[in-house]
């Protein structure tokens, strides 16, 4: 009796700790919450940011300078100039080179990633926006709205690789599958492109519906995933990139700018101006993503990246005025920017 008494007690003691252990994980995937806002000099606009979680650095575009930030500290340690509208930073550490898409009509500013000096200039395709690094063919791919076409760069010499012409739509998010691929998003078209990394040439384009819109994108390159943000139908959406269908699809918030997958915790993130929010969503399987938290951050703050490191999530923006009515300055009506308001928010456990 004794015995038996003794196991019922220890299986009664484990069923204990494995019910307190799955009420403190599932807690935990719910406490995200801002715990830092960290104040930028200056007005203007801004748009991409991007962790390099191995140099501890933080880029966020701000206009005409990109502001570089420690990660650890949140101190700004220095700025990259070469504006006006300098868009998102992408970067070759094995090169110790980082490159930058500008709208000035349209260029590439090359830095050091020590220094952060200026090292050199690519002209490419105009009012490039999104740009990537490809650690498979080591090259930088902008995306160029203004001449709907993707330009390739030679992360070594600065030089340009080569181009894919005549897209004949907006070009927005690029990812890569780090296996000869990068995929593309045409955002006025609903439709996602597979390109050739090698040899320059379209080689699928799919349909993204019911994704309209599709914005931004990353990849989970483990289970063969693509991540879109659809800005015109406020959702995400999983795609296999071998036939281009949606396996997956959950809502989130209007006006999403900036989508990422973070490999470690199989956890994929979207930010969402419209309505101020973070969207968390845990992959259970390819074919599954599961919201795990929305986290409110503010109006407005739409781009963001996550550090691979600690897991935090730093989303840009700033504070807006009240949204006045069309005018012929400003056919969209766009809310004004507060002065002195820019800042990024650090969002973790």
């Amino acid at each position: 009796m004794k015995n038996t008494r003794a196991g019922r007690l220890r299986l009664a003691a484990a069923s204990l700790l494995a019910l307190t252990a799955l009420a403190i994980s599932i807690s935990a995937a719910g406490t995200y919450h801002v715990i830092k806002k960290i104040p930028i000099p200056g007005d203007g606009g801004w748009d991409y940011v991007a962790a390099d979680s191995d140099a501890r650095r933080l880029y966020v575009s701000h206009d005409t300078e990109i502001v570089v930030l420690d990660l650890d500290s949140g101190a700004i340690v220095g700025k990259i100039t070469g504006g006006p509208d300098m868009h998102g930073a992408a970067i070759a550490a094995e090169f110790g080179r980082g490159f930058i898409s500008v709208s000035n009509p349209g260029s590439v500013v090359i830095f050091d990633l020590k220094t952060l000096a200026k090292i050199g200039e690519v002209r490419v395709g105009d009012d490039p926006n999104g740009i990537i690094y490809d650690h498979f063919t080591k090259r930088i791919f902008t995306a160029d709205r203004g001449s709907k076409r993707v330009t390739a760069i030679d992360a070594k010499t600065g030089k340009i690789a080569g181009t894919i012409e005549n897209l004949g739509g907006r070009t927005e998010h690029l990812a890569s599958d780090e296996a000869g691929h990068v995929f593309l998003n045409m955002q006025d078209r609903n439709t996602m492109v597979k390109l050739d990394a090698r040899e320059f040439k379209v080689l699928e384009t799919w349909p993204t519906a019911p994704c309209q819109a599709p914005s931004s994108m990353d990849m989970d390159r483990a289970h063969s995933r693509i991540i879109i943000g659809c800005r015109g139908a406020g959702m995400m959406a999983a795609v296999d990139p071998a036939s281009g269908k949606i396996v997956a699809s959950n809502p989130i918030g209007g006006g999403v700018d900036a989508a990422e997958f973070d490999p470690k915790t199989e956890r994929a993130y979207f930010s969402t101006g419209a309505d101020g929010m973070l969207w968390i969503f845990q992959e259970k399987s390819p074919d599954q993503f599961d919201l795990v938290q929305k986290v409110p951050t503010q109006a407005g703050f739409r781009t963001m990246a996550v550090d691979r490191k600690t897991g935090n999530i730093y989303v840009a923006g700033a504070e807006l005025g009240p949204r006045p009515a069309p005018s012929p300055e400003n056919p969209r009506g766009r809310a004004p920017v507060l002065p002195g308001t820019f800042s990024v928010l650090v969002i973790g456990h």
